[in-house]
C-alpha cells in the first residue's frame, strides 16, 4: 500500500528549480561595452557609439535590479557575493556609463551615477579587502579598477563643468588606485596569465584605466608647472606598463588558446576596450598625435573580440535554454 493510501496525504509537490543567480562579474558586460562606446565616440563614429551606448545603460539597469532583488530576497547571498571582488564590478561599471553619459552632455544623470558609484565603493571595497586571498586571481585587479573609475567620472566631469573639487578629489582616487594596483599584483597568480579564464587581462585592464584617469587629470587646467609634468609622465609611465602587459598577455593566449567561453571574458574585453581608450585619450592630453592611430587599431581590435565573446554569449544562453 502506498504512503497516500494508509492517510498520510498527497505527496509533497517537487520545489520548482531555482533560476541561476546572475554573477556579479556580469558587470564587466557594462564595462566593455560602456568602454568600447567610449572610444568610438573619441574617434567620431557616434552611431556605433551610441548603439554601444544604449546596450550598456541596458544592461546595467537589468544588473542592477537583478542585484537589488537579490539583496531583497536572498541577503546571506548577496553579503557572500560582495566580499568577492567581482562585485566591484558593480562600481566600475556605474562609473565607465557615467563617463560615458558626460562625454554626451548628459552631466546630471553622470553625476547621479558618480553619487552612487561613491555610495557603493568604500562598503564594496572593504567588504573586499577584508576576505583577500593569496594567490588571487586577476579579478583582484578590480579594486584598483573600480577606484580609478571614480577617478575618470570625477576628472571627466571635472572638465566637462570646471568643477575644482570634483578634480582634486579624481587625484586623490587616481593615487589610491595606484597604491592599490601594487597591492593586487603582489597577490596575483602570475600562472594566471597561462591558465586563467578571462579575469587575468584586468591586470592589464587596471593599468589601462589609471592612464587614462592621469591623462583627463593631464588635460585638466587645474593643473601646472610640475604638478603637470608629474601627472603627464605617471600617465605615459602606466601607458606603456599596459601596453607590456598587453603584449604579455597576447602572447600567451596565443601559446595557450582559451576558445571556450566564460562570463570572465567580458574581462578580457573591457582591458583591451580601455587600452585603446586610454591610448586615445592620452594621445590628446600629452600631445602625441601618433598615439591616435594606434589607438584606433586597437579599439577595432576591441570591437572585434567584444563581438566574438557575445557571439560565445548568445550559445551559452541557447544552449542553458535547451537543458
Amino acid at each position: 500500500m502506498s504512503t497516500t493510501e494508509r492517510g498520510a496525504g498527497p505527496a509533497p509537490a517537487a520545489a520548482a528549480p531555482r533560476r541561476p543567480a546572475v554573477p556579479p562579474a556580469a558587470g564587466a558586460i557594462v564595462m566593455a561595452t560602456g568602454i568600447i562606446s567610449v572610444g568610438f565616440h573619441l574617434i567620431g563614429d557616434d552611431t556605433l557609439s551610441a548603439i554601444l551606448l544604449a546596450v550598456a545603460a541596458a544592461v546595467w539597469v537589468w544588473l542592477a535590479a537583478t542585484f537589488a532583488a537579490t539583496l531583497l530576497r536572498d541577503r546571506a547571498r548577496w553579503q557572500a557575493q560582495a566580499a568577492n571582488p567581482p562585485a566591484l564590478t558593480a562600481v566600475a561599471a556605474t562609473c565607465v556609463l557615467g563617463t560615458r553619459l558626460s562625454l554626451s552632455g548628459h552631466r546630471t544623470m553622470a553625476q547621479a551615477l558618480l553619487v552612487i558609484a561613491v555610495a557603493v565603493w568604500p562598503w564594496l571595497l572593504v567588504s573586499v579587502l577584508r576576505h583577500w586571498k593569496r594567490p588571487a586571481p586577476g579579478a583582484a585587479f578590480l579594486v584598483c579598477v573600480a577606484t580609478q573609475g571614480l577617478a575618470v567620472l570625477a576628472a571627466t566631469l571635472s572638465l566637462a563643468d570646471g568643477t575644482a573639487w570634483l578634480g582634486r578629489a579624481a587625484v586623490i582616487a587616481f593615487c589610491l588606485g595606484v597604491f592599490l594596483y601594487g597591492e593586487a599584483l603582489a597577490r596575483f597568480d602570475i600562472r594566471q596569465v597561462l591558465t586563467g579564464s578571462g579575469d587575468h587581462w584586468i591586470a592589464a585592464g587596471a593599468l589601462a584605466i589609471s592612464a587614462l584617469a592621469g591623462s583627463k587629470l593631464t588635460a585638466s587646467p587645474l593643473w601646472s608647472g610640475g604638478t603637470h609634468t608629474t601627472l603627464k609622465i605617471a600617465t605615459l609611465v602606466l601607458l606603456s606598463l599596459d601596453f607590456a602587459w598587453y603584449a604579455v598577455l597576447a602572447v600567451c593566449e596565443i601559446l595557450r588558446p582559451r576558445p571556450r567561453y566564460d562570463i570572465r571574458r567580458w574581462s578580457t574585453v573591457f582591458p583591451l576596450g580601455m587600452t585603446a581608450v586610454a591610448t586615445l585619450s592620452t594621445s590628446a592630453a600629452a600631445d602625441l598625435p601618433g598615439l591616435h592611430g594606434l589607438g584606433t587599431v586597437l579599439l577595432w581590435i576591441a570591437a572585434a573580440v567584444w563581438l566574438l565573446v557575445l557571439l560565445g554569449l548568445g550559445r551559452s544562453l541557447a544552449a542553458a535554454a535547451q537543458r
